[in-house]
Parts: structure tokens; C-alpha cells; sequence
């Protein structure tokens, strides 16, 4: 075992996937580009950062690019006056996009709606006005419980426009969920929907607002805004709950856009909280719509023709960044679906990307994963020659998954760009682009200007080879400014364990090349035999069994060893659990990871916990493991 903490690497993978010639050619950054802008930013990642800035459209030009003066509350473009929905709306009316589509959204039930960028201008104006008639002024929040629908866009940008700061709860969450988050963010207006459909019937949305605001501390609210969708039956509180569409009927679809600080927040978010109690995330105006916007067109090669679908869900982070602000900053037609993946049967996915034509599909690895246990005989059966691009999200892709995605998806000519980031991070800060070489299974290399580095537990950089903790040494414009109302939770999460980097919570290694393999969360480590393993090697190997569909690894403690894997799996249609099964798999871990990779036990289940947002929540199969308190489990699914 090392002294200094760092993790053992078993897993092997040693294939690698260059681009067709054509992508190269016609990429809007070559590799040529991309390794310029590298050396430059290495140089001057601050002339970097203001060349990315001066992309969009600003009231007020910076003083200042970066204000270090209060690290680690870092403040970047200090003194420019923007808002976000200029850059995201306001401007493309002046353009050729005015009459371009935005928004294709297609409901569960097959029903779609289609809405231009001049046609969405005009109904977040109106809503932005029915906002200020309300009473919401700058820096008022706005809670949003809204499931996929256009009037979620709506609603976030109408939030912006008026200088609000807008906090998305994901419709799923419960009531006590809610009113958690509402007791912390004091919103003065709730946005919701009467229902929404999912996996085939109505889900009930206002009344878990009602059941959240029952009790003291919720007295922030106002005002409850619910917008029709699922036409159920609901309950109106006369003088407090009002109805969207009479709300802005009579509105004008002209509304001015608030002219922000840089630094003014944009909007509150909640993480997602796989390890614990959630925290408010806090994103500012004009370091958010920099990062988002130069990574949108780096690592999905962005043209004028593409439809770009990101199956993530609005109220995560995913959806903030890459549905909704940098799609709609680009200029591009963003798509949005409101139901269940596999209804009413598991082809729903291919069949949008036929219907649509979309080119550009960014998911993540659960989804992926979950449409491999039906085979290949799905997405056979619907034309997808119209993708171009994929792109993976959430948590690392295991190799298995990227290959299937690759060759059965993308026809092994679709380039699959596997993106890490985080909430925190607000932006992507760690993929290739379409034009570089693959490897299933590594999100690659650092973007240009984002200074990653796998450190031990004193922060001196390990070697290749070797797996450590994922840090970030320089401050980048999308970050995260602070825990809201939590300074002291700011600075202890993430920047006092090893003074002076961002500490992600991630362990990773880089290999020979440089590029970046995720190994899990640095909470999922296990400490096996005096070997340091991430979760993420031990998953890998079981779903590279064609019996395994999903696996979670966790650590229990064990007398003569200190710690010993259990394995939690969810298996492939055809295959039944059994004792030579279980054998099976043994077997194959340690083939494919060497006989340091041994686990004790394997458990079949049905389904494993996880986020709304789809990550594995390995803490709750521990505390269940362990006979311990589960914790925080509001955004547990289902």
C-alpha cells in the first residue's frame, strides 16, 4: 500500500479510437487548434478566459478578469455589467436566429410542441413581466418545481431576466425535500406544474407544494404559479396560488432585460447529494455563460444545423448547462422530452433521435446501460444515420458501455466524448473533442485553460499510473462562488483539505498519455488488504460481463483483511441469479483485474439505489450493509 494515500490502477484497457479524416476537416477546432490553445493558455490562461468572454455580448465591458484578492471567493470579469439571457435570447432576435427553432419538446404521450427562438423571447418577456407584477425584484429567488416542459425554459429565463435568482427542485423530489430547500433559499414565488406524465400515468405536482409549505419557515412564498400540463385535479389557495396562463395572458411580450454585476448570482442548486446533506450551489451571471459557452462549441463541434439533445433532466446541472444556457447561448435547437425512457417500450430513445433528426446526443452512462440489457434488436430498428456526435455525463462510463455506444449507436464513426464535471464545476473541465483519440472508458485530457492534477493526500502529483485525488489548481470562470449562506462549508469542503487547490471528491489516475481515468468518488475507496481500490475498476470489470447490466462495489469491514468488497448487481434480461452465476462472476473480476481485485460477496437486486440524476448511491447500500443510519436520501429515486 502507498504512505501517501494513493490508489492502486488494476483495470486495463488498451484500445484506442481515432476520428474519421471528415471530422477532422470539417471540426470547428482542430487539433491543431486545440493543442494552440493549450500552449496559450498555459502561457495566459487569463488572456485565454477574456478571449472566451469577448465571444458574447457584454453591457459593460470587465476592470478586471480575475479578483484573487478574497480566494478562495473568487470573482471573475469584475465590473462588467451582463445578463445571461441577452447572450442566451435577447440577441439572437437581432440575427438569423430569430426565426430558427429553440425548442423541440415532445411530451410522454407523443404530443410535441415547437418553439423559435422569437416565440420563446416573447413568452419569457411576458412571464417576466407577470414576475415583476408579483413583486419579484433583483435577487428575489424563484423556486422552480417543474418537470420538462418549454415553460420550465420559461420560467428559469424569465427568473434571470429580471434579475431573480431561480433555485430548480426536480419534480420527483418529495414535499419534505421541498420545504427543505425552501426553508434555505426563502423563495418569494414557487413555479409548478399541476402534474406531468411519467412511465405512463400522471404524476401530482401541486399538491406536494401545498404538503411543503404546511409549517413554520416556509412564509418567504408568496405567490404559487402553477402552469396546466397533466390537467389534474388540483386544489387553488385563493389570494396565493395563481394559474400560468391567465397570469400572462395579459401581459406584453416586451420586457426590459436587468443589467447584472458579473458577479450577481444566477441561480441557487441544490447537489444532488450522494454523499450527504445537500448543498446550495451558487452560480454567478458572467463567469457561468463564458464557461458553458466555450464548451458547448468545443466538445460538441456545434453547427448551424444540429439538433442537440441532452436527456438530462432541467433541475440538475446538467440540464442547467447543456439543455437549457449553453444550447440556447449557441444559437442551436435544443431537445427536450418530457417521460420515461423506456415507455411505452425501450425503442423511445432511438425513435426521437429518428423522428428529430437529431445529431448531437449527450446522455449518461445509467441510461446507456440500461438500453444495453435489450440489445441491439431496438435501436436496429429506427435511422439514426443523422447523429454525429455522442457524449456521455454523470459519472464515468465504464469501457463496455462506451464501446456498445460506439459501435451500435454511432455506427463506429460517431466520435463519443466522454465529459467529467460537476455541479460545482458548472462547466465541463475534462474531455476530448471530436477530433481527438479515444479511449473507452478515459474522459482524456484537461480542456485548454483547466489545470487538473492527480495529487496524493499532501497534494504532490503522483505518477502516471497511479490513481489519487482529483484536483483543480486554478480558478475557472464557471465555478462555484459559495455554499449558500455556508461560507465555512465553501471553504472547508473544498479548498482546506489541500490549501490553495479545488479538491473535486473525485480519485482518478492519468496514464503514460496524460489522459484522465475517473476511479470513483474518493468517499467509495476501499482499503483492501493494504490495496487502495476505487469503486469504479470493480463496477467496470462486472457490467464487462455480458450477464452484469449495472454493479455497485462498497467496502465492509472485515476482521482479517480490514475491508472486503461486496458487489450489489442488477443483471441482464435472460440471465437468472444463481450460485454458479455468482461463481462466475468471482472469477471473472479477477481475471480482469488480477488477483488483488477480490470480492467477498455478490448480491443480486432488481434495481439499485440512485439519484434523480442517476448516479449510484453506494452510501445507502453501505448504511444498509452496516445496520447505520442512511442519512440524507431526499434525492434518492423512487
Amino acid at each position: 500500500m502507498s504512505q501517501d494515500g494513493a490508489l492502486e490502477t488494476l483495470l486495463q484497457e488498451d484500445r484506442v479510437f481515432r476520428p474519421l479524416p471528415q471530422m477532422v476537416i470539417e471540426a470547428n477546432a482542430n487539433p491543431q487548434t486545440l493543442e494552440n490553445a493549450r500552449r496559450q493558455a498555459m502561457d495566459d490562461p487569463l488572456g485565454y478566459w477574456e478571449e472566451a468572454a469577448k465571444e458574447l455580448e457584454w453591457y459593460r465591458k470587465w476592470d478586471k478578469v480575475l479578483d484573487e484578492s478574497d480566494a478562495p471567493f473568487y470573482k471573475w470579469f469584475t465590473g462588467a455589467k451582463c445578463n445571461i439571457v441577452h447572450n442566451a435570447l435577447d440577441r439572437h432576435i437581432k440575427t438569423g436566429n430569430k426565426n430558427k427553432l429553440a425548442i423541440i419538446w415532445e411530451g410522454e404521450a407523443g404530443d410535441s410542441r415547437k418553439m423559435t427562438y422569437f416565440e420563446l423571447y416573447r413568452a419569457v418577456n411576458k412571464f417576466a413581466n407577470a414576475l415583476r407584477s408579483l413583486g419579484v425584484q433583483k435577487g428575489d429567488r424563484v423556486l422552480l418545481y417543474m418537470p420538462p416542459l418549454p415553460e420550465t425554459v420559461i420560467a428559469m429565463l424569465a427568473t434571470a431576466k429580471v434579475g431573480a435568482v431561480h433555485s430548480m427542485v426536480f419534480a420527483g423530489f418529495s414535499a419534505k425535500a421541498m420545504r427543505d430547500r425552501i426553508e434555505d433559499a426563502q423563495p418569494k414565488v414557487i413555479v409548478t406544474a399541476d402534474g406531468f406524465y411519467r412511465n405512463g400515468r400522471a404524476v401530482h405536482l401541486k399538491s406536494i407544494v401545498d404538503e411543503s409549505l404546511i409549517g413554520p419557515n416556509c412564509e418567504s412564498v408568496e405567490t404559487v404559479v402553477v402552469v396546466h400540463r397533466a390537467n389534474v385535479q388540483v386544489e387553488m389557495q385563493e389570494a396565493r396560488d395563481l394559474w400560468y396562463e391567465e397570469l400572462v395572458r395579459a401581459e406584453s411580450s416586451e420586457s426590459p432585460t436587468e443589467s447584472m454585476d458579473s458577479e450577481d448570482m444566477l441561480f441557487l442548486l441544490y447537489s444532488s447529494g450522494t454523499t450527504g446533506k445537500p448543498k446550495g450551489i451558487v452560480h454567478t451571471h458572467g463567469g457561468y455563460q463564458v464557461g458553458i459557452n466555450r464548451t458547448l462549441n468545443w466538445v460538441f463541434d456545434i453547427k448551424p444545423t444540429d439538433i442537440f439533445w441532452c436527456t438530462a433532466d432541467a433541475g440538475w446541472i446538467t440540464g442547467h448547462s447543456y439543455v437549457v444556457y449553453g444550447p440556447l447561448i449557441a444559437g442551436t435547437t435544443t431537445v427536450i422530452f418530457e417521460g420515461h425512457p423506456l415507455y411505452p417500450q425501450a425503442d423511445r430513445v432511438w425513435d426521437l433521435i429518428a423522428k428529430y433528426g437529431v445529431t448531437i446526443l449527450y446522455t449518461a452512462p445509467t441510461l446507456v446501460r440500461m438500453l444495453m440489457r435489450f440489445g441491439t434488436q431496438y435501436p436496429k430498428k429506427h435511422d439514426l444515420s443523422s447523429l454525429r456526435i455522442l457524449g456521455s455525463v454523470g459519472e464515468p462510463i465504464n469501457p463496455e458501455a462506451w464501446v456498445w455506444m460506439y459501435k451500435n449507436i454511432g455506427r463506429s464513426e460517431c466520435p463519443l466524448v466522454d465529459t467529467w464535471w460537476q455541479t460545482e464545476t458548472g462547466s465541463i473541465m475534462v474531455s476530448p473533442l471530436p477530433v481527438s483519440v479515444l479511449k473507452p472508458g478515459s474522459c482524456t485530457k484537461p480542456l485548454p485553460a483547466i489545470d487538473v492534477d492527480v495529487v496524493d493526500e499532501k497534494g504532490n502529483s503522483v505518477p502516471a499510473g497511479k490513481g489519487g485525488l482529483l484536483v483543480i489548481r486554478k480558478p475557472w470562470p464557471s465555478m462555484v462562488r459559495n455554499l449558500y449562506k455556508d461560507p465555512e462549508r465553501y471553504k472547508k469542503t473544498y479548498w482546506e483539505k489541500i490549501p490553495g487547490v479545488y479538491l473535486a471528491g473525485d480519485m482518478a489516475r492519468k496514464d503514460e498519455d496524460g489522459y484522465i481515468w475517473i476511479q470513483g468518488r474518493s468517499d467509495d475507496v476501499m482499503n483492501i488488504a493494504g490495496h487502495r481500490l476505487g469503486s469504479a475498476e470493480l463496477e467496470s470489470a462486472l457490467v464487462a460481463h455480458k450477464a452484469v447490466a449495472e454493479a455497485a462495489a462498497i467496502g465492509i469491514p472485515d476482521k482479517i483483511k480490514g475491508e472486503v468488497a461486496k458487489a450489489f448487481v442488477t443483471l441482464t434480461e435472460g440471465f437468472e441469479a444463481s450460485d454458479d452465476l455468482v461463481k462466475t462472476l468471482k472469477v471473472h473480476i479477477r481475471n480482469e483485474l488480477g488477483p488483488v481485485a477480490i470480492v467477498k460477496t455478490i448480491e443480486f437486486r432488481d434495481k439499485l439505489p440512485k439519484t434523480r440524476s442517476g448516479k449510484i448511491m453506494r452510501r445507502v447500500l453501505k448504511a444498509e450493509e452496516l445496520g447505520q443510519e442512511v442519512g440524507d436520501i431526499s434525492t434518492l429515486e423512487d
